[in-house]
């Protein structure tokens, strides 16, 4: 049967695009089909726009702090924030700039913009026109979870979906959820003069990362005046003059209002499957997202998936990977795996919160004795020079010195953490890295010095020098 495309991606976001553009590298026929506008979560309602109004709150607190680092200043430093979201706005509109529909197109991608529907799993409707492939990429994303807390509906609830559509940011605000979008938004709010609260049911802030570095987390925004209320749940919601009251309830059943000029609701996300007609395509999925096997596969062997409608890590830079094995395993006969041993992620509060496999609870769970080492940005020259002296790093070793997870809490961790990441993916054992000539001075550091512990441990335990102590010692 003649097919009007190899592959059509359905869905033009972060794995959509990279989906498309190696099939169009690989000289196949693609179609992207997308409802609205390319670029998806990440560029339009995610990490662009949320780090992009985080650095310009970092910065308004480095002009709050300026005497941290020798400089006098008359308090409070005035501060015009009125371009703030028209310049988030700005930065989004930008880099949406290379996801057009004319910058694929040029690439041999054709784009079709409008609701899509599957008749069958060659088959899809969109926005009136029937298009057919041989095979089949769905990537069509998450969008944000709102829970039925009596009385939501009646208020005029943000989202990271219209979170930045604001002109200024409000005097107060109420945050649903201590996940890393609650987390990071509560931070940079607060840095723009927002009085924030966060409520979360679960027992601490950022539940899936180290338990000893979210303690310092939440130790350090506390001091910065974000209120946090864990273990603490949402049982109502109202209207309250021109704001919102939550009414909350604690662990131990006591009541209590939290009153904001904003509610913000990041509770976590959904999968985007609605109306996509799945079922006529022989797509199965539950409320967590599509069914696919580790070659990204679906129920239907034409059909792959990819990204946060699938998970299991909703990340972009996840999602690209997956992208990656989806697409080629879709065109190409010789099928590859996903392989999530060597996740990775970053939280982009301040300071930034990376991780990277295990965290010391889950390591020591799985392998019971572990070797768990600890540097402090304190510790670091480049700390104190930089006046960055907050913040841990944490690594997690087998007993054979295998790196089984890292976790720094500190400035640049995003990008420190990735040094460890290297050792993880290709097995090297932690300690080889005391043995890689670093710049001095710089926060490298709070890599180096733990992994030169580890190979003090490693001589230590040497049988070689346990003899040598007994010969010479």
């Amino acid at each position: 049967m003649a097919y009007d495309y190899d592959l059509i991606v359905v869905g033009g976001g972060a794995a959509g695009l990279v989906a498309a553009k190696l099939g169009a590298g690989l000289g196949k026929r693609v179609a992207v089909v997308e409802k609205s506008r390319l670029g998806g979560e990440c560029t339009l309602y995610g990490c662009v726009p949320s780090k992009t109004l985080i650095k310009t709150a970092r910065v308004a607190r480095v002009i709050d702090n300026m005497g941290n680092v020798g400089l006098a200043s008359g308090r409070p430093v005035p501060i015009d924030k009125s371009n703030v979201f028209p310049r988030v706005r700005s930065v989004v509109e930008k880099v949406y700039q290379g996801h057009r529909p004319e910058v694929l197109e040029r690439l041999g991608i054709r784009v079709f913009i409008g609701q899509t529907r599957f008749l069958d799993n060659h088959r899809i409707e969109t926005d009136g026109a029937v298009l057919s492939a041989r095979s089949f990429v769905i990537c069509t994303g998450s969008g944000p979870l709102v829970l039925p807390i009596p009385g939501i509906d009646t208020v005029p609830y943000l989202t990271n979906k219209t979170l930045f559509d604001l002109d200024d940011a409000p005097a107060s605000m109420a945050v649903l959820g201590a996940g890393p979008i609650g987390m990071e938004m509560a931070q940079a709010f607060a840095y723009l003069g927002t009085a924030v609260t966060v409520i979360e049911a679960g027992g601490q802030v950022l539940a899936r990362e180290d338990g000893e570095l979210t303690k310092l987390l939440a130790g350090r925004m506390a001091a910065q005046g974000i209120t946090l209320l864990t273990g603490t749940k949402a049982i109502g919601v109202e209207r309250k003059g021109g704001g919102v009251e939550v009414a909350v309830e604690d662990a131990s059943g006591g009541e209590r209002s939290v009153a904001a000029e904003k509610l913000l609701v990041a509770v976590g996300r959904k999968p985007n499957i609605e109306g996509l007609g799945l079922e006529a395509a022989g797509v199965d999925y539950t409320q967590k997202g599509i069914l696919a096997d580790a070659h990204m596969r679906t129920t239907a062997p034409n059909i792959y998936t990819c990204g946060d409608v699938t998970g299991p890590y909703q990340f972009s830079h996840m999602a690209e990977y997956q992208a990656r094995i989806a697409a080629r395993n879709a065109l190409i006969p010789f099928k590859a795996r996903a392989d999530y041993a060597n996740y990775i992620w970053c939280t982009f509060t301040d300071p930034e919160f990376a991780h990277a496999g295990l965290t010391e609870e889950e390591a020591a769970a799985l392998h019971g004795a572990v070797r768990v080492y600890r540097w402090r940005y304190a510790d670091t020259d480049r700390g104190r020079t930089e006046a960055e002296e907050f913040g841990m790093a944490k690594f997690i070793c087998d007993r054979k010195g295998r790196l089984l997870g890292a976790h720094i809490l500190g400035e640049r961790a995003g990008e420190l953490i990735h040094e460890a990441q290297i050792v993880r993916t290709l097995g090297i054992p932690f300690h080889k890295l005391d043995s890689v000539i670093h710049v001095y001075p710089t926060l490298t550091d709070v890599v180096r010095q733990p992994a030169k512990l580890a190979h003090i441990d490693k001589l230590q335990n040497s049988l070689l020098v346990r003899i040598a102590k007994r010969l010479f010692g």
